[in-house]
């Protein structure tokens, strides 16, 4: 990413920022009934933050280098950022200070055997592990049956975020909460681009999916950003039925950028009871454990 692209990535979420937050919203008098624009003006964010007008405009044009920690503190505050806001805010600075910097390859694209030994060893709930370009990497037996309709194509490693844009209406019947997944998956891929820049791979899934899918140019533009968090997923697997699942996302220390997913209901849910259901489906298909290499 050049100097000039960073810079407009910062212009754009900031400004994106400052606009959906209201005067009123941040205590401020609103003056007169015809405001040109949406949300703060840029000197309502220098008061709230306490830095120069001047400052501000500097740092919503790209100019973040420099930024003192207490300084961006003080801007994400104005800003009204959640954690996932304020970590790419960060991020975006850092880059800020150092655009010319070494080059950091992205996450992995592989699995150790050990690791698979891992995946293997849980056996009565849907796990997988997958980085933060969306590959799926590996998957046990359960998740190979519970993800089958976004594993099912030819290429590997499998990724869900080019399922969920480029294959909408298998992924409308597969995801129950489709639209707000494809929000997830576009701030969780921009939160991932903050952190690595340089990742050609993830550079390529970014351009690939704005060519191709109008949806995710919307989702993209909207700036949002999301850290990868526990949560629910609901499904409808084809053959089993519906799915609503405890998800924990479990990041490994030591293959930086990979995360270890479990899948998991509470004991006499109907979710159990299929989850049962689908390792007896799995055993009938002789599905074994997905992998996106053959190492």
């Amino acid at each position: 990413m050049t100097t000039r692209d960073l810079r407009t990535e910062i212009r754009e979420f900031l400004g994106s920022r400052r606009a959906r937050i209201t005067p009123e919203q941040a205590g401020l008098p609103a003056y007169g009934g015809n405001r040109r624009v949406k949300g703060l003006r840029r000197e309502e964010v220098a008061l709230l933050a306490g830095v120069s007008v001047d400052y501000y405009v500097r740092m919503e044009r790209g100019g973040l280098a420099g930024a003192s920690e207490g300084v961006l503190d003080a801007l994400a505050s104005a800003l009204r950022l959640d954690e996932a806001e304020r970590d790419h805010l960060f991020h975006l600075a850092r880059r800020s200070a150092a655009p010319g910097g070494a080059r950091r390859p992205g996450p992995a694209a592989t699995v150790r055997s050990t690791l698979r030994q891992v995946l293997d060893a849980i056996s009565d709930a849907p796990a997988w592990i997958g980085n933060g370009r969306y590959d799926v990497l590996a998957a046990n037996r359960l998740a190979s049956a519970l993800y089958s309709p976004v594993l099912a194509g030819p290429r590997r490693p499998a990724n869900t975020a080019r399922f969920v844009y480029l294959n909408p209406e298998a992924a409308r019947d597969f995801f129950v909460d489709y639209d707000e997944i494809t929000r997830d998956v576009a701030a969780k891929l921009r939160m991932e681009a903050g952190r690595h820049p340089h990742d050609d791979e993830l550079i390529a899934l970014i351009g690939e999916l704005s060519t191709r899918s109008e949806l995710f140019r919307r989702r993209w533009a909207s700036q949002d950003v999301r850290l990868r968090r526990s949560g629910r997923k609901r499904v409808r697997h084809p053959v089993v039925g519906r799915f609503d699942l405890d998800v924990e996302s479990l990041a490994l220390p030591a293959e930086p950028g990979l995360h270890l997913n479990v899948y998991t209901a509470p004991a006499g849910t109907p979710t159990a009871d299929n989850v049962a259901l689908l390792a007896s489906w799995a055993a009938t298909q002789r599905l074994a454990p997905w992998a996106a290499t053959d190492e």
